[in-house]
C-alpha cells in the first residue's frame, strides 16, 4: 500500500501542488464576492488564510516523521509546501491589513497591544527568510548554514500554533488540536537519546 501511494506520488509533478495552492485563494475570493462566504467575508477569508497556512505548516513539519515511520516520501513537494505556506500567511496578512484594519495608524497599535497579534507577526518574520532563501541559488551559497536557517520553521509553527490559540473566544478544542500536533511533530523530530554502555 505504502510503496503504491509513493509511485502515485513520483508521478505526480510538483507544479500540481502550485497550482491547486494559486487556485484555492482565488477561489475563496470568487466565493467572497458572490457571497459564498456568508455575513462577513472579510473575517472568513482571513481565517481561512489563516488556518489553511496552519495546516500546511503542519504538513511541512509532517514530511520528515512521516518518512521514517510510516515510509511515506514526499520529500519532492516540501520545498513547494514550504513556499505555498508562506504565500497563504502573506495573504493572511494582507487581508488584516487591507481589508479588516484598513488604518495605518491602528494596524501599530493591535501589533503592539493584542498580543496573538504580536505573536503572529513574529512568526511572519520568522517565515519571511526562509521564503527568501527557497531557492538552489540560496542552497548552493549558504551551505550548511541553509540546513541551520531553515530549522526556524519549527518556532514558526510553535508561533502559529499559539496565535491561533490565542486567537479564539472562550474553550476551544480546535486550536489546542493543532498546537498539540506540531508539538509531537517536534518532539518526533528530537534524536533518539542512545543508551550509554553498561560498566562492568
Amino acid at each position: 500500500m505504502i510503496d503504491q501511494l509513493n509511485q502515485v506520488l513520483r508521478r505526480c509533478p510538483v507544479w500540481v501542488l502550485y497550482l491547486v495552492g494559486a487556485v484555492y485563494p482565488a477561489w475563496l475570493l470568487y466565493l467572497g464576492l458572490t457571497g459564498g462566504l456568508g455575513v462577513d467575508p472579510v473575517k472568513a477569508l482571513e481565517h481561512e488564510m489563516g488556518e489553511r497556512a496552519l495546516q500546511l505548516l503542519v504538513l511541512g513539519l509532517a514530511v520528515t516523521p512521516l518518512r521514517q515511520r510510516l515510509g511515506v516520501n514526499l520529500m519532492k513537494f516540501r520545498r513547494a509546501i514550504g513556499v505555498i505556506t508562506f504565500f497563504y500567511v502573506v495573504l493572511h496578512l494582507l487581508v488584516w491589513l487591507v481589508l479588516d484594519v484598513q488604518i495605518l495608524g491602528q494596524i501599530w497599535a493591535d501589533i503592539l497591544k493584542r498580543p496573538y497579534i504580536t505573536i503572529g507577526m513574529a512568526g511572519f518574520l520568522v517565515l519571511l527568510p526562509l521564503a527568501i532563501t527557497s531557492n538552489n541559488w540560496s542552497v548552493r551559497k549558504l551551505g550548511r548554514l541553509w540546513r541551520i536557517l531553515h530549522k526556524a520553521v519549527y518556532g514558526a509553527a510553535l508561533l502559529g500554533g499559539v496565535h491561533f490559540v490565542m486567537l479564539v473566544k472562550g474553550f476551544q478544542i480546535e486550536p489546542l488540536i493543532y498546537l498539540g500536533v506540531i508539538v509531537l511533530l517536534l518532539i518526533l523530530r528530537l534524536p533518539a537519546r542512545r543508551s550509554s554502555p553498561q560498566r562492568a
